[in-house]
């Protein structure tokens, strides 16, 4: 009897043998490493599969839809591309009206390093045997912050703001030492 038992369950089939896995969700994701500002090309990209309900909100499942976004921060290998890291067809699409998007190189990368993009911030320049720093841009927001430790992007921000201040920081960034403060909001 014992014999008949063993050989009943043997032949059985196991619980998940007719059950059909579900289909994994496709995900856009970084072929590699990226960093913040960056527009992003095509072979930039790769396809994630991810179980049904596990995936971040806010993917693009379709690569193409990414295609000269630029990140608004940097991006590891294998990490999902989602709405809230992409900045738009360009900088320029977070603009208001009169605006432009001009770069700022600060000295410090420890400073660099705690600015986000969104921020609101102050930039300052210091020339050589000033006593003290002038500000160039008041209140401004950061649009996009570079990376950190050996990225070409590293201590720099895009910040939004006026024609005539661009220039201003333009002439400085050849003159002078930038930093920024953070202003409370």
């Amino acid at each position: 009897m014992l014999a008949v038992v063993a050989l009943v369950l043997a032949l059985r089939p196991g619980p998940a043998a007719d059950a059909a896995a579900p289909p994994l969700q496709p995900v856009v994701v970084a072929a590699r490493s990226l960093e913040a500002g960056r527009a992003v090309e095509t072979g930039d990209l790769a396809i994630g599969r991810y179980p049904p309900g596990t995936a971040p909100t806010g993917i693009v499942a379709e690569p193409e839809l990414l295609i000269d976004r630029v990140l608004a921060g940097a991006v590891r290998a294998g990490e999902p591309l989602t709405d809230a890291g992409l900045v738009g067809p360009g900088l320029s699409s977070l603009l208001p009206a009169g605006q432009v998007a001009a770069p700022v190189r600060l000295a410090d990368l420890a400073v660099a390093g705690l600015v986000r993009t969104g921020d609101l911030v102050d930039v300052l320049a210091t020339v050589p045997d000033a006593t003290e720093a002038e500000t160039l841009a008041p209140g401004v927001r950061v649009l996009a912050a570079g990376g950190s430790g050996d990225d070409p992007a590293a201590g720099l921000l895009l910040v939004a703001v006026d024609t005539v201040t661009a220039a201003r920081l333009a002439a400085a960034s050849t003159t002078a030492t930038l930093t920024v403060s953070l202003p409370p909001p």
